[in-house]
């Protein structure tokens, strides 16, 4: 792979310790992909936040990392494993906690923002068309590549952080023009609608796609899409499918920008999207936590949540999941204290995939797909898909 002369320096420790490892990491990297050099990114987002899943191994590598590395370039991290201010509320315990601010302070240290959210295109991490970046998070990289247009591989923790590091990337993968063409016609024969019904084609999608041994669909009879069920989309397709990377007629920015695919078109109807719903709800449950924001609530759904929530009082366990500066925004506006008031709680910069609470519910309820399958495979809940109305309803019966 051919290195400018500050790859090089970065390569054999001109620019310190931290520089060079990162270089390493990028550098055999992009030798396992043939990468032919390395592209400089406009920002990155890092996955690997929580302390569950990093564990001390993990910590002391980002503690060796935080000795001498400063990021050159915009990053953010993706969901910890509790709300730093509420953590005691949502049932978090001492240790944990102390643990997990350790993680945090060894990101900050390296000049990383500390906010924790999958959703980072809503909170000034935005990159624009055609911008190579490096994000690790797979609801937020399919998000970036497909509804953006911007570029990324879905990066690991160590990657993410190397390409914060030293502002480059090995230009292999969805930063190549030849890697991005649609390899699948998938025609949607049915009504699609809110962030359920978006998840719920997600999967229905994926499944097709693990069968085809296809990753980036060519989607058409979709006629519109808001932000927030193209996020759910992105999360589910992401979760089921492998996909990083989507087409999706007359919506996404690049659908008209390659050659449709060849060969037959599959198609999504209504009974394939009635068969993956089923396939969201178990039986035999008993429904003791609700929580929205998988990827992460926008100010919208927060505020659609506050006019449902009005006057009303919770029952079960009810979390609103969200990234902190839209916390604060909610705040300004009112929704946090109608919200709070019912008894429903807000879980700022974590959620209910990363945080530890395996074991504190049996049943969930949700309106994602991805968080069905991870409530399911990480936490052993039983787990149920609905509107946002649906779980609303759910919370306060």
């Amino acid at each position: 792979m051919k290195l400018t002369p500050e790859e090089q320096d970065m390569l054999i420790g001109k620019h310190g310790k931290a520089a060079q490892k990162s270089m390493e990491i990028l550098t055999t990297l992009g030798g396992i992909f043939d990468a032919k050099c390395m592209v400089d990114v406009y920002s990155v987002q890092i996955a690997g936040v929580s302390y569950a899943n990093l564990g001390e191994a993990g910590l002391e590598f980002l503690s060796e990392m935080a000795e001498d590395g400063k990021v050159k370039v915009l990053t953010t991290l993706n969901p910890a494993g509790m709300d730093r201010e509420n953590w005691q509320t949502l049932g978090i315990n001492d240790e944990f906690a102390k643990n997990q601010i350790r993680v945090i302070d060894a990101f900050a240290k390296m000049g990383i923002i500390t906010t924790c959210s999958c959703t980072p295109y809503f909170i000034g991490n935005v990159p624009h068309f055609g911008q190579h970046i490096a994000w690790a998070e797979s609801s937020a990289v399919c998000y970036a590549n497909s509804v953006i247009g911007a570029r990324t591989n879905r990066e690991g923790g160590p990657s993410a952080l190397a390409s914060a590091l030293t502002g480059k990337t090995p230009k292999y993968g969805y930063h190549l023009d030849e890697n991005r063409h649609g390899q699948v016609s998938i025609r949607v024969n049915a009504q699609v609608k809110g962030t359920d019904g978006f998840g719920v084609l997600g999967k229905a999608i994926g499944d097709k796609l693990i069968k085809l041994g296809k990753n980036i669909p060519f989607i058409t009879g979709i006629p519109s899409a808001t932000v927030e069920e193209l996020k759910s989309f992105c999360a589910s397709i992401a979760t089921y499918g492998g996909t990083a990377l989507f087409h999706m007629e007359g919506i996404t920015p690049e659908f008209d920008r390659y050659p449709k695919p060849g060969g037959n078109v599959s198609e999504i109807n209504q009974e394939d999207l009635e068969k993956a719903r089923f396939e969201l709800v178990d039986d035999g449950l008993e429904i003791d936590f609700v929580s929205i924001g998988c990827p992460h609530a926008s100010i919208s759904e927060i505020e659609k949540i506050a006019s449902l929530l009005k006057g009303k009082k919770v029952k079960k366990e009810f979390w609103i999941t969200t990234a902190r500066p839209i916390k604060r925004i909610a705040d300004e506006a009112g929704y946090s204290k109608i919200i709070e008031d019912t008894g429903a709680k807000f879980a700022a910069d974590t959620c209910c995939v990363v945080a530890p609470i395996k074991g504190h519910f049996k049943g969930m309820m949700v309106d994602s797909a991805k968080a069905c399958y991870y409530g399911r495979a990480k936490n052993k809940f039983k787990v149920k898909i609905g509107t946002i109305e649906e779980c609303v309803e759910e919370a306060t019966k």
